[in-house]
């Protein structure tokens, strides 16, 4: 846990990449603040507050962080607009500034947040250290078996060529680079658009696609 602040306000984030920690501290002045290192330099225009607030109102309404497709589908966006809009990605752009991460709606439990549980996999004494919502604690403990027995929970039924070439692409890139590539990356190398992402991965690209590949943002 860290702190940022900005003008007379102090908060407390995540310490790698600063989301905020309680969304009930959010307020506008954050947004500003966290604008620059999200590569937006020039302030928040209107189009970006009309997305913000979709994101926000959306977690109200439902309890969860909108995915990526929602918030193109429902806001009539392509994702290449989105991207000039946040250019450092949509989980650690669009749903930074607005105070809101995939987490919402994982959990009711905030402090249930540092616990992890070990998972079997089909293969006879393989485990894999998982925390609650799922995701690989330790990428190098990541194989085939790990991806499939994730997809099936997340309703995938089978992992076609396609979804291989986005887990394979996903899992190059943090090797290269140790960080999770964001969507605009995934989809602009592999030529995919939204639309065939969703269908590949309908439970989310962060929530799926980064989910099966064994990689996570936080």
């Amino acid at each position: 846990m860290g702190t940022i602040t900005f003008g007379n306000k102090t908060y407390q984030v995540e310490t790698e990449y600063e989301f905020i920690l309680d969304p009930s501290e959010w307020d506008e002045n954050f947004a500003r603040g966290m604008a620059p290192k999200c590569g937006i330099v020039s302030g928040l225009s209107e189009d970006h507050w009309k997305i913000i607030n979709f994101i926000r109102d959306f977690q109200k309404q439902t309890g969860k962080c909108p995915l990526v497709y929602e918030t193109c589908r429902m806001n009539r966006l392509h994702l290449q607009e989105l991207k000039k809009l946040f250019p450092s990605g949509y989980l650690r752009g669009a749903c930074q500034l607005a105070g809101v991460t995939y987490k919402q709606g994982y959990l009711e439990q905030s402090w249930m947040e540092g616990l992890a549980e070990v998972a079997t996999s089909p293969a006879p004494g393989k485990t894999y250290e998982i925390d609650v919502r799922g995701f690989l604690v330790n990428p190098s403990q990541w194989d085939r078996e790990f991806a499939a027995h994730r997809a099936r929970e997340l309703k995938i039924t089978k992992l076609t060529d396609r979804h291989w070439q986005v887990i394979n692409f996903l899992r190059e890139r943090f090797e290269k680079d140790n960080k999770v590539p964001t969507v605009y990356e995934t989809c602009e190398v592999l030529g995919i658009d939204v639309e065939e992402l969703e269908a590949l991965f309908p439970e989310g690209y962060h929530r799926g696609a980064v989910k099966v590949s064994g990689l996570r943002v936080i």
